[in-house]
């Protein structure tokens, strides 16, 4: 089997995705074979495992495998009108990678949460108390989290930074790799933990508590970050 090519950071999951199509386009992963292991892809390319993850993720998208829970990734049959589907041509979707998403939240987010403690009007906390609310009622909570999220970007007192909130949920929203991650890790059980985190966040700007508020916040999305890291490599034995 010919070595993988180091990739640069660019678009780091879309190289690397393409790199592996390349190799089943040519016969060296065969349908119905398993790929490498996560972490052995991970060393043969000199780059971070939640890359590997992100680039598995948009292949299953694209057809090129099947990403099966408890067992590993496996290489699809080529489609009947023959070949397999051009790399890197989701339809609708963005090229952002649902860790730069979710690192740029971790940036913007906590930051908003604190001035949001410091800035917003009594109506603007009731609103956001209001989403969580509607949030924890929910058994399919996402839309609601967006609200909640948007909620607090609304009561910083800036428009730029509460602008910037929602087009990172537009991003991840439009983000075919994003939504499939999620649907294969996202679970009672993770949002019964989120549920936990919000409340945190909601306690601390209702006490006008700006670093509390930061903190919380910046505690939720890394733990966001933890358990797409954690739990995929958990139930996927890759």
């Amino acid at each position: 089997m010919s070595a993988f090519q180091p990739v640069s950071p660019a678009r780091l999951y879309r190289i690397i995705a393409d790199q592996i199509a390349l190799k089943i386009r040519s016969g060296e992963f065969a349908p119905g074979e398993r790929l490498p292991s996560e972490r052995e892809l991970a060393e043969r390319l000199g780059v971070s495992r939640p890359s590997i993850r992100e680039a598995l993720i948009a292949l299953e998208i694209e057809g090129f495998v099947d990403v099966r829970v408890g067992t590993g990734v496996f290489v699809m049959q080529p489609r009947e009108s023959g070949g397999y589907a051009d790399a890197g041509a989701t339809p609708g979707a963005n090229d952002i990678g649902p860790f730069d998403l979710l690192e740029t939240r971790l940036i913007i987010e906590p930051e908003c949460a604190a001035l949001t403690a410091q800035q917003a009007t009594q109506k603007q906390v009731e609103a956001i108390e209001a989403a969580y609310r509607a949030m924890s009622l929910s058994t399919s909570p996402a839309k609601q989290d967006r609200a909640f999220h948007e909620a607090i970007g609304a009561g910083c007192g800036n428009a730029a930074l509460a602008a910037s909130v929602s087009h990172l949920w537009d991003l991840s929203e439009g983000s075919a790799v994003y939504s499939r991650l999620g649907a294969h890790l996202v679970n009672n059980q993770s949002w019964a933990i989120a549920h936990r985190e919000h409340s945190r966040i909601v306690a601390a700007i209702v006490a006008r508590d700006p670093i509390r508020a930061r903190h919380a916040m910046r505690d939720h999305i890394y733990g966001i970050l933890a358990r797409l890291r954690e739990d995929f490599g958990s139930t996927l034995d890759l």
